[in-house]
């Protein structure tokens, strides 16, 4: 079959190279792509906002699946309008994408399903959030409500602190459209975690759980990112945590959604806080996590067009979904600057990888001779082994093969899964 990712980051990278690999894949398209996705198939300068451009595209092509990776063109109805034009979609329609589109929504959706999450209240008026912060009992996160790039959460350490987060995103409008609404949660302590599921809509087939690492530099210090990294699977979530999240989080949200007329198809990720009095949601995302796609992915065994049809056509429980053995490991290089500003257009030199490793491209282009950065996270260097010590040492023993000016990682990826000090979680099986 003919099929369409839409996306240009690493996770859409890492998608094109799973699906190249099924014997179901007739031709690939990637709209835009990057310098990375060239290899598997065609990179499309095509106007995902206009709806009709892309369902032109799609007909005359005959595409037979459309996968969507990022979660903006999700919560703007990208889906809604494919389907339908009779155009088979991976992905959540927008009335199911506001799980993720809007924190608020998530929240008061998780609270009349009773699904476990931190405390929370919700604000639009920046007086009436000022009052909140001067009575609350509970160290707090502070959230914009809308989709702002993986970097709306904050975490503040003082009063003062947080009063300036609220007046930057109710008054100053600092955070734009995505922080007009605001939610002030309890500030959770423990290890996060990240699960996806593929869903049908009824039926739940759980990936592997993950670990990222949001913190731009290393201990878990500095500004939040899009992420700096991530392994998998994450050692501290147990077999009997992954069951108890299925019944506690995961099946309840997707019934919830499906009984609230918001069928979700797709990808449903849950960020998960191993808290100490259980497993509790920070947030849920409605698309494969960037950078977990780029070491959840490397360790799937089946098919994941054979995945995507089933859960399209509402058949996700007749596919056995399967994993490899093994951990993988992905450390981001990104631009010097990020996230904040940097600067695009450095020419980027690379050596061959040794076998069980893969570079993802994220914020890559080809200027026809060079490959050049585009982004602020520009590379997911992926390693996989039998274990979680050698695909680290492995993973760092080969970034100097990478090489752009400016170029900085953590060197810390996967620090948690080496000292593992969750080892006696009271969920362990």
């Amino acid at each position: 079959m003919n099929v369409l990712i839409i996306g240009s980051g690493g996770r859409e990278h890492a998608i094109a190279w799973r699906i190249s690999k099924s014997p179901l894949l007739s031709k690939l398209y990637i709209a835009p792509g990057n310098a990375g996705t060239m290899a598997y198939g065609d990179n499309i300068l095509l106007d995902i906002n206009n709806y009709s451009d892309v369902i032109c595209f799609c007909k005359e092509k005959q595409i037979a699946l459309v996968l969507v990776g990022p979660e903006i063109p999700l919560a703007n109805g990208l889906v809604d309008a494919l389907s339908a034009s009779g155009i088979r979609c991976f992905g959540p329609s927008r009335a199911a994408a506001e799980i993720e589109a809007s924190k608020a929504f998530a929240k008061k959706f998780m609270a009349r399903h009773k699904i476990p999450t931190a405390r929370f209240e919700i604000f639009s008026k920046v007086e009436e959030a000022l009052a909140y912060l001067q009575n609350v009992d509970y160290p707090v996160v502070i959230k914009a409500s809308g989709l702002a790039a993986g970097k709306g959460v904050i975490l503040p350490e003082t009063s003062e602190e947080a009063t300036s987060t609220v007046e930057a995103m109710l008054a100053k409008n600092e955070f734009g459209a995505a922080g007009r609404e605001i939610v002030i949660e309890e500030r959770l302590r423990g290890q996060e975690v990240s699960l996806m599921a593929f869903t049908d809509g009824v039926s739940v087939a759980p990936m592997i759980a993950a670990q990222d690492h949001k913190r731009l530099l290393d201990g878990d210090n500095g500004p939040n990112t899009g992420g700096m990294g991530a392994y998998a699977p994450a050692s501290v979530f147990t077999k009997a945590l992954l069951r108890h999240t299925l019944k506690s989080v995961l099946k309840p949200a997707v019934n919830g959604l499906r009984n609230e007329g918001r069928p979700f198809i797709g990808v449903l990720y849950a960020g998960l806080m191993l808290a100490q009095d259980g497993v509790r949601v920070l947030e849920f995302n409605c698309r494969f996590g960037d950078p977990e796609a780029q070491v959840v992915l490397p360790l799937l065994a089946t098919d994941l067009i054979e995945i995507a049809d089933a859960c399209v056509d509402g058949r996700l429980a007749d596919i056995d979904v399967r994993w490899k053995t093994g951990t993988a490991v992905c450390v981001v290089l990104a631009a010097n600057g990020y996230p904040v500003k940097y600067e695009n257009g450095k020419v980027v030199s690379f050596r061959a990888l040794p076998e069980d490793m893969f570079c993802f491209h994220a914020g890559t282009q080809s200027d026809g001779k060079n490959i050049i950065t585009s982004g602020g996270r520009v590379f997911g260097l992926t390693a996989w082994a039998n274990n979680v010590e050698t695909a680290v040492q492995k993973v760092y023993s080969n970034v100097d093969k990478f090489s752009f000016e400016g170029m900085l990682y953590r060197k810390d990826i996967a620090h948690f899964a080496l000292s593992n000090p969750f080892s006696s979680n009271k969920y362990s099986a």
